[in-house]
């Protein structure tokens, strides 16, 4: 491809990431001086860096003075894309120099909670045994996948299926009712009393507890009142702070009921109306990288299931088949 040799700043005209880094650590310290140590430069190097940079840009970024430099307007804004600038050169030559030519990158992407209490603890020595699949792992809330996307497997909660996407089943959600041991005050909570307790909401079920307790045939007022949060993981916080009872997939919240720094407020499992799954574009099912991952999670399943039905037992919680309707 020849290069666009329409633009008037042809490339020769660009600043060099010499004077760049000049200005920015100068800007930074507001002091010539300070740049040249930190950059391992003489003062007047520093200074004559930038000044061929205000030359070319035909623009004062700095005011001087005999005692001090200060930025200007022009070199505030200046300042600010030159660091993004420098940033973007470090984060891409970091990444290049960590690749070898035989390393393959495998671009994953989950929600928050579910990466931080499901797959992180998954992945655990997956790098040791795979040393030439480089992991990143991207987090991001809400629905935020399509083919467009730069990402080799999602891990989705719903319905399992998405254009263009192959699906594996990983495992039904099944929620609970979790609170700090001390909201109980020693005492089952009746759920005919909500008026007395605070149900913490996740902003994207609005209807949860209205479900959790239609599947039990239990009609109540006052289901959707209560402090919405956009994640698990900040309902979970809350419960922990004895903030209210929180309704949160057993799997996920599986750490904190076995340390005991929380308890089931009451013993029933709600079954969600999706389930999660591995996910990944159709182009990409028979790729080396992929099938190792598949692998890999299908190996942790199995023992991660186990441990999840003996969890429940110990805290007398029964799974529910029933759906929502």
């Amino acid at each position: 491809m020849q290069p666009d040799t329409s633009n008037p700043l042809s490339f020769r005209k660009y600043p060099s990431t010499t004077a760049m880094q000049c200005f920015e650590t100068a800007a930074r310290h507001l002091s010539f001086t300070n740049a040249a140590l930190e950059l391992h430069m003489t003062q007047s190097a520093v200074s004559k860096q930038v000044a061929q940079l205000e030359e070319m840009l035909n623009i004062s970024l700095f005011y001087r003075t005999s005692q001090r430099i200060s930025l200007t307007p022009a070199g505030k804004d200046y300042y600010i894309d030159v660091l993004n600038i420098l940033k973007n050169i470090e984060t891409a030559t970091t990444k290049l120099m960590s690749h070898s030519s035989n390393v393959e990158i495998l671009k994953m992407v989950s929600h928050p909670t579910f990466c931080a209490r499901w797959l992180i603890p998954a992945l655990q020595g997956f790098s040791q045994v795979n040393p030439l699949i480089r992991l990143e792992i991207k987090e991001q809330v809400g629905p935020f996948f399509s083919e467009e996307h730069d990402i080799d497997i999602a891990f989705l909660y719903g319905e399992g299926t998405w254009s263009g996407m192959e699906t594996i089943k990983l495992f039904d959600e099944y929620c609970v009712a979790v609170c700090h041991p001390d909201y109980l005050q020693g005492q089952p909570l009746p759920p005919l009393q909500l008026g007395s307790h605070v149900l913490l909401q996740l902003s994207s079920r609005p209807s949860a507890w209205y479900e959790y307790f239609k599947q039990q045939l239990i009609s109540l007022d006052g289901t959707f009142v209560g402090p919405r949060f956009d994640t698990f993981h900040a309902c979970i916080s809350a419960a922990l702070s004895g903030y209210g009872v929180a309704l949160v997939p057993l799997r996920l919240v599986a750490p904190e009921l076995q340390s005991g720094q929380l308890v089931t407020a009451w013993s029933y499992s709600a079954k969600g109306r999706g389930s999660y799954y591995m996910s990944f574009p159709l182009s990409l099912g028979n790729s080396h990288k992929t099938k190792v991952m598949q692998a890999w999670i299908a190996s942790y399943l199995e023992t991660s299931s186990h441990s999840q039905i003996e969890l429940a037992g110990s805290l007398g919680i029964t799974f529910n088949s029933v759906s929502h309707e």
